[in-house]
């Protein structure tokens, strides 16, 4: 049984999370260009995931029984980066080095190249199918581990991930758990005015899924849905989790102006971004300086 979820367990997630968004600014700011709002969408997703909700064990990223992390979303890594470091997978000082010529940190994860990376992503809709494939392999090896596999909303739009939900039905994959970042963008604007994806849960049950509905920035919910999810060890059918977030989440302007899907802030913008981040009002005027061009999601 976990420890209990006690208010330090909450504020540590929660701290994690700013974590995620400061380092996020701090490897753009190396790599002068990046995805800032599809990570900050996610950033309590990644602390609740690794740091409540998975099994790893620390200095050890090969570890044949720890749970696995998938990404569809790949172009998220950069928030993924700095947690990998924490848990002793890689040096930090790696990070310092982001995206520069020679270091294996790149816009989007290479399980090749990054201990702790399980899949690499930037192949939208792959991600899925991929987890699937690791749930079957450990079921043929008899290890039972968890696999999560992080889709963004505008990544339903693919045919293969379909695929592969209608697979994973059919074998049963119970420890195969799908988080969807329903942040309602990606790269051409609304997600429901690019192709319309709703009802969303709707479809996930047809195709023979368990289908949770959470606040994806309210670690204590995420935190409990994980954990209840984890002890179900009865469960056949493999499991959902829509996660309803803000595009930009932390940094009011981001969440205010989707061309901050890939951009790159200024010094003084930056600041400012950090400081609210931080809990310190940011800035009312804040020059646009991002430009809307990369990934789906």
């Amino acid at each position: 049984m976990p420890a209990p979820l006690t208010p330090e367990t909450i504020a540590h997630l929660e701290e994690r999370a700013r974590h995620v968004r400061l380092e996020t600014i701090r490897l753009i700011a190396i790599a002068k260009v990046g995805h800032y709002s599809s990570t900050f969408s996610c950033a309590e997703l990644f602390a609740t995931l690794y740091y409540d909700a998975m099994r790893l064990r620390h200095g050890e990223p090969r570890w044949p029984d720890r749970d696995r992390f998938l990404m569809g979303k790949g172009h998220a890594a950069v928030g993924l980066y700095p947690l990998l470091a924490d848990w002793g997978f890689f040096p930090k000082e790696l990070l310092d080095g982001y995206t520069r010529l020679g270091n294996p940190l790149g816009d989007h994860p290479d399980m090749t190249k990054v201990p702790g990376v399980d899949f690499s992503s930037g192949s939208i809709g792959h991600a899925l199918s991929a987890g699937l494939g690791m749930v079957m392999g450990g079921r043929m090896m008899n290890r039972r581990f968890d696999v999560y596999v992080m889709l963004g909303d505008g990544e339903m739009q693919e045919g293969q991930v379909w695929e592969a939900a209608m697979a994973a039905a059919h074998q049963k994959a119970g420890n195969l758990i799908a988080i969807v970042d329903r942040n309602g963008y990606q790269l051409d604007g609304q997600v429901d005015e690019v192709m319309g994806i709703e009802p969303l849960a709707g479809k996930w049950r047809a195709f023979g899924w368990e289908v949770h509905e959470v606040d994806g920035h309210d670690v204590a919910a995420l935190a409990t849905l994980f954990r209840r999810l984890k002890q179900d060890r009865t469960r056949e059918k493999p499991a959902c989790i829509i996660a309803r977030t803000l595009k930009g989440k932390g940094v009011g302007y981001m969440e205010r102006e989707a061309g901050w899907h890939l951009g790159y802030l200024a010094p003084e913008d930056e600041a400012a971004a950090i400081a609210e981040i931080m809990g310190q009002p940011a800035s009312p005027a804040i020059p646009r300086e991002a430009a809307a061009q990369g990934d789906a999601r």
